[in-house]
This record gives structure tokens, C-alpha cells and sequence, in this order.
């Protein structure tokens, strides 16, 4: 089912609602990490920490902490255990994205692809594994490949079977925290790049951040001043839904997404040597009509105290919680509203038949 997109202006997100409770089947820490059976949690204390992150980092992460609520970023999900189970988790029965996505981009590669056109260097941004370029490329043979990701060995290692399945195209690795901004190799053509975000990772950020991060595509796309640079974004968005799917599929049974919010404070513990215990937090999740977003929570489940190097503490009561992510859920015409305050005027997208998910193309 192919849409084109008409620039109309349009409410952002729905604003009916009231936020439901967590979901009911939040699962004791233990639990979580035995789903995801051959993986454990490195064991880390304040004082094993040889290295902790550089300074803005650590600004960033204990800046949050002592915020009212106490957040972390989703971005430091993804250490090498993150992103294994993160992987994990988009194998899951409950967890739909991928899958839609993917076969959305199979029921319409040939559209895709004619609008897209071949021959690209092709930018994908929290590359993660590569897998859903892998499929892009097969259809696209782009003559280069970068992947961007902030977990840099885990990226080193995908970008490397690229290599190998795809002897004849220039695939590099850029290790990166694209909400900084992404700096390219020079020699990095300028034309016909066609940067691709897809999993509908844009959801994770709120709207002013989405606008500012699409706005970073656009300049990634932008020919700077050559007249026929012809570059292009191809995103995935998650599209509103029964909101017990959407449940499901951020808690599922088997408490592997449990395992991977909980894997979180672990990878904080490496990088501001805290003294976090994910046996003393659980996982929550549940969908805020009001905001039309999944939250992901962590909660205290009694009274703690947590310390990080530096004399830095917080202090938790029972049931206080950390907010870990959003994953927003934008109908298309809400999105194409996003894109063209982006300065992406041109946009059409493809979707399921149930309308569950969207593959958009856009352009400057």
C-alpha cells in the first residue's frame, strides 16, 4: 500500500488520553536475565572501574540521574551485550516492527527502488548489526556503504561481513553518537547519498529532538550547493495501534526486553563507576495516550541509594523509577508535517496492509 504524502499541516501527535498503568506482567530482574539464557550481565563496581567514559558522557548520564524524574538515554542501551539483546528481542513473537518492516520493504522493494534508485552511498544511522541494509543493499547495489553506530565493536564486526557478502562495494564503519552529529570520511561523496534510519528509531526521541535529528539527515543529504545532488532519506515509522499489541511488545512474556532495560544500568556502572544492582530494579512499560508513546521504566522495588565516582549520589524510594525510553507512535500525516519543517518537501511511503508500519522516502 503505497501513500503519497501531501504537506498539509497537521496536530503533531494525538492528545486524547490519559497515560494507562504499567503493564502487569513486569518481571523480577532475575527472571529477565535468565530469558536470554547464555548471556549475562557483566559484573562491575565503582571500584573495577578502570575507565569510565570521557566527561561529557559522565555529565550527560549523572546530569539525568538528578533530574526529578531520574532518566538515562536509550543510546547507552546498546554496549555489546545491549545490542546482542536487542537483536534477541526483534526475533520475538510480540515484538512486530521488525518483521512489518522488513516485509513491508519486500511487498514494495521494486517501488522503493525506483524511487530510490541505484548506485547510492547508502548511510545507515544505529546500524547496529547491518541486517536491514544487508537486504537494502541486495536490491540497491549501492556502490558504498557507511554504518553509523554508537556501539563501535559491535558495528566493526557487521561492517566486516558486509565486506565479505558484497566484495565490489565500499563498506565503512563510522563509530558515532549521531545525536552529536555525524562527521563523514571526506572522501565520502556528496552526491546521491540516501541516508536510511529504519526500525522507526526516530520514535525514541521526543518531537523537538526528532525535528533536530531529521534536520541533521537532511544536512547529511545535502549536495552543499551542487545542483543535482539527488539525495534522499528513507525512515521507518511505527504507526498507531490496538494498544495491547503495543504492550506486549515492549514487555514481552519471556522478559527479554526486561533483560535489556535492566542491561542498562550495568553499561552506566562502566561508564561512571556506579554502583547500580539491576537485582534491585525492575523493568516497567506501558503506553501513555496522552503523549502517544511507549515509556520504558526502571523501578526501585525498595528504599536505595545509588553512588558514582566523583561523590555523586541518589537516593531512591520504593517504586521511584528511571525513565529509559519513548518510542512515539506518529500517524503519517503527523510525520510528513515533521519532515517538511525538516526541509524534506518531497515525500511518499509505503505500508502494511493492517497499517502498522511505514517505510518513508523523502526528499530536500
Amino acid at each position: 500500500m503505497a501513500h503519497a504524502l501531501l504537506q498539509n499541516p497537521s496536530p503533531l501527535l494525538p492528545t486524547q488520553g490519559a497515560p494507562r498503568q504499567a503493564a502487569s506482567n513486569a518481571k523480577p530482574p532475575h527472571l529477565a536475565f535468565e530469558a536470554f539464557e547464555g548471556l549475562a550481565p557483566e559484573t562491575d563496581n565503582a571500584q573495577a572501574v578502570s575507565a569510565l567514559a570521557d566527561q561529557s558522557v559522565f555529565d550527560e548520564i549523572t546530569e539525568g540521574l538528578l533530574q526529578q524524574p531520574a532518566t538515562i538515554s536509550p543510546k547507552y542501551f546498546y554496549d555489546q551485550l545491549g545490542s546482542e539483546l536487542f537483536e534477541s528481542i526483534t526475533r520475538l513473537p510480540e515484538y512486530y516492527p521488525t518483521r512489518t518492516e522488513h516485509a513491508v520493504m519486500q511487498q514494495h522493494a521494486a517501488a522503493i527502488a525506483d524511487a530510490v534508485g541505484h548506485g547510492r552511498t547508502l548511510i545507515e544511522l544505529g546500524a547496529g548489526n547491518c541486517e536491514k541494509a544487508r537486504t537494502l543493499c541486495r536490491t540497491l547495489a549501492p556502490a558504498c556503504f557507511v554504518g553509523v553506530d554508537i556501539s563501535a565493536d559491535f558495528l566493526q564486526e557487521a561492517v566486516a561481513r558486509m565486506r565479505e557478502e558484497f566484495p565490489g562495494m565500499d563498506a565503512r564503519a563510522v563509530g558515532a553518537d549521531m545525536t552529536r552529529g555525524v562527521t563523514l570520511p571526506a572522501d565520502i561523496p556528496r552526491t546521491g547519498r540516501l541516508v536510511f534510519y529504519p526500525g522507526s528509531s526516530i520514535g525514541n526521541f521526543d518531537p523537538p529532538h526528532a525535528l533536530m535529528l531529521l534536520e541533521q539527515m537532511r544536512d547529511l543529504v545535502d549536495g552543499e550547493g551542487e545542483p543535482h545532488a539527488n539525495g534522499g532519506l528513507l525512515i521507518g515509522i511505527d504507526l498507531p495501534k490496538d494498544v495491547d499489541v503495543l504492550e506486549a511488545a515492549y514487555d514481552d512474556a519471556a522478559g527479554v526486553t526486561a533483560a535489556f532495560n535492566l542491561n542498562v544500568l550495568t553499561h552506566v556502572n562502566r561508564l561512571i563507576g556506579s554502583n547500580f544492582d539491576p537485582a534491585q530494579w525492575r523493568h516497567l512499560a506501558f503506553f501513555n495516550t496522552l503523549q502517544s508513546r511507549i515509556e520504558m521504566h526502571l523501578q526501585a522495588m525498595s528504599p536505595l541509594q545509588v553512588r558514582w565516582q566523583g561523590g555523586g549520589v541518589r537516593d531512591f524510594a520504593a517504586g521511584e523509577c528511571i525513565h529509559t525510553e519513548n518510542s512515539y507512535k506518529y500517524t503519517l500525516p503527523a510525520f510528513t508535517d515533521l519532515l517538511a519543517r525538516a526541509g524534506f518537501s518531497r515525500a511518499q511511503a509505503w505500508t502494511d496492509p493492517r497499517g502498522w508500519f511505514a517505510v518513508v522516502h523523502a526528499q530536500p
